[in-house]
């Protein structure tokens, strides 16, 4: 992979974002690296001096051997380098990413999700359906998991839901050199907040849901920030899939029309489900059955385009929760614009499961335990209405914290939910980062109504564990809601090693109950 130094000069004046140029007479006209990390910087690299930037990075790279740099404004530690000075380093770091990388997402068919909650759940479902369809050439890059090939050592955890650009591209590009033709992926608001994915095109984008969420001071200043974000993914992509019972459709399909004719936008919804405007549905499914262990559903099209794809079937789904229907519906319809067919989707669905996603286990004193991802109002609510529904439990114990320095609007929904579904909260930590944790869970507490809620606080998140187990009796269930599968604990700047919800309560049981 390269970049040429007049290539990076017509990218940059293209998209209105070079402010000077400044190219010594002896450089080398080809970069061979782009990068953003000063200690990865080989000879020949093209810096990118972004976000938290000190000059000496910049120091760094060039002793490194970097040919050049991008940054925002003239630095004096980069003198002898070739020099492009930008009016936004985000979207062209973007730009020259795609370019350096040889444009990957030209060899992939794109299948982009967003929302405020059920993101990685769809992108998990499509991929399954996907890797049927196309013989297991499907990538998929999820808060959890980042898969760019088939064979094991393709396989890593994510750190961000969307990564930067210049991560992004690269692993776009090691996706196709891995035979990959298809990739599915969860698109942030953030995302476009911060131009990771700048001019990046999608075949099919999936609008799920919105409510407040992510709004701070280090995230959105407010919930129209957060929508309009949200609302670029369909903005950026050639057909459009949109969940109609979602808050504030008509201002997202107005957003969807914006690039794309009406006969490529799609519209789902539940059966008689609400919708919030008045415009047609092109599907509708309706649960036919669901236990803790799965639900059974039909997909059925309405609209001649819907028709076409020949998607109507009833479905099976091994993950429980009525909710994941609505996802599943998203995933099945994206799939089948992807190519896939009813038969694919029919041999996969069933046997899909997400990591952190409705995990449980059983015990011979306490209950259930349950392990999930919520991380909000929505999803914590629907989580935990669903199962007091589904086990006709004696009590819901749930444990949950907050993350610290976003998300801040969260925590207002935590206490909510909790007042409106839970009998005994135990408040912890969760990725506290540079807040105390105490300070937030108390900040949580303030929002429950303690006449309906007994409220614990245990800021050792294993302790917290083992004591709200160890709380409970049989007829009890016990949710962890928050990290899932998530082995790190984000505090003050480091990413701390955690066992996982799953491996504690494993754990915690395996201890108490063999006293």
């Amino acid at each position: 992979m390269s970049l040429g130094i007049r290539e990076t000069i017509v990218l940059l004046k293209e998209h209105h974002l070079l402010k000077s140029v400044n190219v010594p007479d002896n450089t080398i006209d080809i970069f061979n690296q782009i990068t953003y990390n000063s200690q990865t910087v080989r000879e020949g690299a093209l810096f990118c001096c972004k976000g938290n930037f000190k000059p000496e990075y910049l120091t760094s790279a060039k002793e490194k051997g970097a040919f050049g740099y991008v940054s925002e404004s003239h630095l004096a530690e980069g003198s002898g380098l070739a020099e492009f000075i930008v009016t936004d380093i985000q979207k062209s770091m973007a730009l020259l990413g795609a370019a350096f990388y040889d444009y990957p997402q030209n060899d992939l068919f794109i299948v982009a999700f967003t929302g405020t909650k059920g993101k990685t759940t769809s992108a998990y479902f499509s991929r399954g359906i996907l890797q049927k369809s196309t013989q297991e050439k499907t990538a998929l890059f999820s808060t959890i998991d980042r898969f760019v090939g088939s064979k094991p050592d393709q396989h890593f955890k994510s750190h961000l839901t969307t990564p930067e650009s210049l991560d992004l591209f690269h692993d776009m590009r090691t996706a196709v050199n891995n035979g990959m033709t298809h990739l599915v992926m969860e698109v942030s608001s953030q995302a476009y907040k911060k131009n990771r994915v700048y001019n990046l095109k999608y075949d099919v984008g999936v609008f799920l849901n919105i409510s407040p969420d992510h709004i701070g001071a280090n995230e959105h200043p407010t919930f129209a920030d957060y929508l309009h974000c949200k609302e670029q993914l369909l903005v950026n992509s050639k057909i459009c899939v949109i969940n109609a019972e979602t808050d504030h459709l008509e201002d997202v399909y107005e957003a969807a029309k914006a690039t794309s004719q009406p006969d490529d936008i799609y519209l789902f919804a539940r059966k008689g489900g609400k919708k919030q405007v008045a415009l047609p549905l092109d599907f509708e499914f309706e649960n036919q059955s669901e236990t803790l262990h799965g639900s059974n559903f039909t997909l059925r099209s309405i609209s001649q385009k819907a028709k076409e794809l020949s998607l109507d079937n009833q479905y099976e789904l091994s993950l429980p929760g009525d909710y994941n229907e609505s996802n599943a519906a998203s995933a099945i319809i994206a799939s089948g614009l992807a190519g896939a067919g009813v038969v694919n989707v029919k041999d996969s669905l069933d046997k899909i499961l997400v990591p952190g996603r409705m995990e449980f286990v059983k015990t011979k004193n306490h209950g259930t335990v349950y392990i999930d991802y919520a991380h909000n109002y929505g999803s914590m609510k629907s989580l935990l209405a669903f199962l007091r529904k589904q086990t006709n439990a004696g009590r819901v114990i749930a444990l949950t914290g907050s993350t610290g320095n976003k998300g801040e609007s969260r925590r207002k929904g935590f206490g909510q939910a909790l007042s409106e579904e839970a009998d005994v909260a135990f408040l912890t930590a969760d990725d506290p980062a540079f807040e105390s944790p105490q300070a937030i869970a108390e900040e949580i507490d303030s929002y429950i109504d303690h006449d309906k809620v007994e409220v614990h606080f245990n800021m050792d998140r294993i302790s917290a564990i083992k004591e709200a187990i160890q709380t409970s009796t049989n007829q009890d269930i016990v949710v962890l809601a928050g990290k899932g599968e998530d082995a790190y604990q984000k505090v003050d700047g480091v990413d701390t090693p955690y066992p996982t919800d799953v491996t504690v309560a494993r754990e915690v049981v395996k201890e108490i109950e063999n006293d």
